[in-house]
């Protein structure tokens, strides 16, 4: 891996995708890899399971898997992309969020049955009960299955007025767990393999947000005081579930903006990064650490309507989540260049205010980055990949596979 890359000037990249047509989304290899080893660094000798979500390139995964062997496993967004990724040679699949339809459970089932790991989240004894129930099914046609499950522990912070975190997991505490693992225990084709407990509001709240002075200041000690809170409650679950009887292989945590806390609980085994590899622009807004941007995307001067602005084609790939200007995609080169504030990124054209050094002219290239990481993909049907200052390869993304999952 190669270590403190130059950032690419505007210059390097027109260069580099030269006589490519747009719109086009691209990863450097080298910011990539830079990522990887300064993850590694601030994971702390915890093993790192890949968020798919924020990758959705099979080649990009297998990338960030074969980087070095403290990465591994994938944690998966929906149980169709598990199983889709189980089909194509990918194994340790841990599924964030509940499954509930009999026909996707059933697909899981299957590839359990044949050897794969899957991991089922449930955060209900309803969760369990469905299972078992598809479970059952399975026994009743001779293909008995032994299905891992999965415990969400809610990681929100309640404080009079205030819900610090996002809606999840309807177990807070260890009463909550108990009961959920009681009903694992009686479930004949149900174990309980793991915990995960996904501290958002730590990992994925940026608290040096630009013009919010007072905001950043309130996130950082609503921060502050939730993990003392949260380490607390991760380890009282973990001993009262093992007290229980329960032998939980994995204790997963946090996301890339809370590593250097969660990897200070000793009971956690890896910690979930995935926006952190691309460094999508969300997370250039956090106190504690500062990737690089390796993911982007380019769209071309197709007009110039007046001095000083140029039209682009198409551009406006806003994320999801709350409304806000955060969402947008940010201008990443040429420096300098900004939104023109009535039309922002559009569908069809984003108008760019420019008066820098560069000379723009039609059919050049003008460079953003997404908000969140992996959504940029369901925008492209390729990536393509740079290496030393070319393009190297082109590879597909899901949507290039023809796969949507949500």
């Amino acid at each position: 891996m190669s270590r403190n890359p130059s950032l690419p000037t505007y210059a390097h990249y027109k260069a580099t995708f030269a006589g490519r047509p747009m719109p086009f989304a691209y990863v450097n290899l080298d910011l990539l890899d830079e990522n990887i080893r300064q993850i590694l660094a601030r994971a702390g000798g915890k093993k790192i399971r890949i968020a798919s979500k924020s990758v959705r390139c099979r080649r990009i995964l297998s990338h960030l898997l074969e980087a070095s062997p403290e990465i591994q496993g994938l944690m998966c967004f929906t149980s169709t992309e598990a199983v889709w990724l189980s089909q194509q040679g990918f194994d340790d699949l841990l599924i964030a969020y509940p499954t509930w339809h009999p026909e996707h459970l059933s697909a899981v089932l299957r590839e359990t049955a044949r050897g794969k790991q899957i991991i089922l989240m449930v955060d209900s004894v309803e969760h369990v009960r469905q299972i078992q129930a598809v479970a059952e099914t399975f026994a009743e046609r001779g293909t008995p299955v032994h299905q891992p499950v999965c415990l969400d522990l809610d990681m929100s912070t309640k404080l009079p007025g205030v819900h610090f975190g996002v809606f999840r997991s309807p177990v807070r505490g260890a009463d909550a767990a108990l009961q959920v693992f009681s009903a694992i225990k009686s479930a004949s084709h149900l174990e309980l393999s793991s915990l995960m407990g996904y501290e958002a509001q730590i990992a994925g709240v940026g608290d040096q947000m630009p013009g919010q002075a007072l905001k950043n200041s309130a996130v950082r000690f609503l921060k502050k005081r939730s993990v003392r809170q949260l380490a607390r409650r991760r380890g009282a679950v973990v001993r009262e579930l093992e007290k229980a009887g329960a032998q939980l292989a994995i204790v997963n945590g946090g996301g890339t903006g809370s590593m250097e806390t969660t990897r200070r609980e000793a009971w956690v085994t890896e910690i979930t990064v995935g926006s952190g590899f691309y460094n999508s622009h969300l997370f250039d807004y956090y106190s504690n650490f500062r990737h690089l941007p390796a993911a982007g995307f380019a769209i071309e001067i197709v007009r110039q309507p007046q001095p000083g602005i140029y039209t682009c084609h198409g551009g406006g790939y806003v994320a999801s989540g709350s409304v806000g200007k955060e969402r947008l995609p940010v201008l990443h080169l040429p420096e300098g260049a900004r939104f023109h504030p009535n039309e922002a990124a559009g569908e069809v054209q984003t108008p760019v205010l420019y008066r820098g050094n560069q000379v723009l002219r039609h059919g050049d290239p003008v460079f953003l980055r997404h908000s969140k990481a992996g959504e940029l993909c369901e925008r492209f049907n390729q990536l393509l990949l740079v290496r030393d200052g070319a393009v190297i390869e082109e590879v597909p993304t899901y949507r290039g596979e023809g796969q949507c999952f949500l």
